[in-house]
């Protein structure tokens, strides 16, 4: 059986404040998208005593052996027995994009695991043990639109359907590490609440609903923002970076036109 965790988007991101424990409190929406990693496990065959994980497509940021899928693994075994696997992860979701896909790989380890050796893991403890991989982790347990806050630990449940709407994703092939990206970004608490703003009609997104690393990061790396213009110019309804970047997004009410762009990481489908 192969599984495919798959990308987010942030539609908005406020940095609200630093906490004590060194993460910062934030408000997003977290909005699940089509594009996929794939992911598959099968118990190692007698004898091998150790997991043995093979990656294929993009390149990840980090070495196999600290991959988020043996990170869940680990964790888990913590709480369950879980013999030796053999794991297959193909990776097409850019990683350093802002798109989730560390994570979500991690989240949907968590629940493979869970329904293929019949843990009786609840949606909390999954939860918790995904929110020790990563702050957003956690949401893809669930994996449904969310409001976001805390340090990414408290999703608050959202009416927000984009069904019908089309997405383009674009990834310019620059690599932002989120501890970089924090590092750029003075906390404000300013602006209005992103629940609120996403009840008001969508052409109004682009005036009113903003992320708070977008514009330091576009200042250091010019060509995320021009994608954004170009985006916009293509006729998008919206367009933002997703997260702390460097992945770029467009939201629009008609199928866009792509050809351009394939000089770059390009996904493009139905919300």
């Amino acid at each position: 059986m192969t599984i495919f965790p798959n990308a987010k988007i942030n539609i908005g991101l406020r940095i609200i404040s630093v906490r004590s424990d060194g993460f910062h409190n934030i408000e997003s929406l977290f909005y699940p998208v089509g594009a996929t990693d794939a992911l598959e496990f099968v118990p190692a065959p007698g004898g091998q005593e150790k997991d043995s994980l093979k990656i294929t497509g993009l390149k990840p940021d980090c070495s196999s052996s600290e991959n988020t899928v043996l990170r869940a693994l680990e964790i888990a075994r913590k709480h369950y027995n879980i013999p030796p696997l053999r794991i297959h992860l193909h990776k097409t979701i850019p990683s350093g994009s802002g798109l989730g896909g560390g994570s979500s790989d991690a989240a949907f380890m968590l629940s493979y695991l869970n329904r293929y050796f019949k843990l009786g893991a609840g949606t909390d403890m999954l939860s918790e043990m995904a929110l020790q991989i990563g702050s957003d982790c956690a949401f893809f347990i669930r994996n449904e639109p969310a409001i976001v806050s805390g340090r990414g630990e408290i999703l608050t449940d959202i009416r927000l359907s984009l069904k019908g709407k089309y997405l383009l994703l674009l990834h310019p092939g620059i690599f932002i590490s989120t501890a970089e990206a924090y590092s750029m970004v003075s906390p404000s608490g300013k602006g209005s609440s992103i629940s609120k703003i996403i009840q008001e009609p969508l052409a109004s997104w682009k005036q009113n609903l903003k992320n708070d690393f977008q514009e330091v990061i576009t200042a250091k790396y010019p060509l995320i923002g021009e994608l954004i213009e170009n985006i916009y110019n293509n006729g998008a309804l919206y367009s933002s970076m997703s997260g702390s970047g460097s992945a770029v997004y467009g939201i629009f009410e008609n199928k866009p036109d792509i050809a351009k762009y394939e000089r770059y990481w390009v996904w493009s489908g139905l919300l």
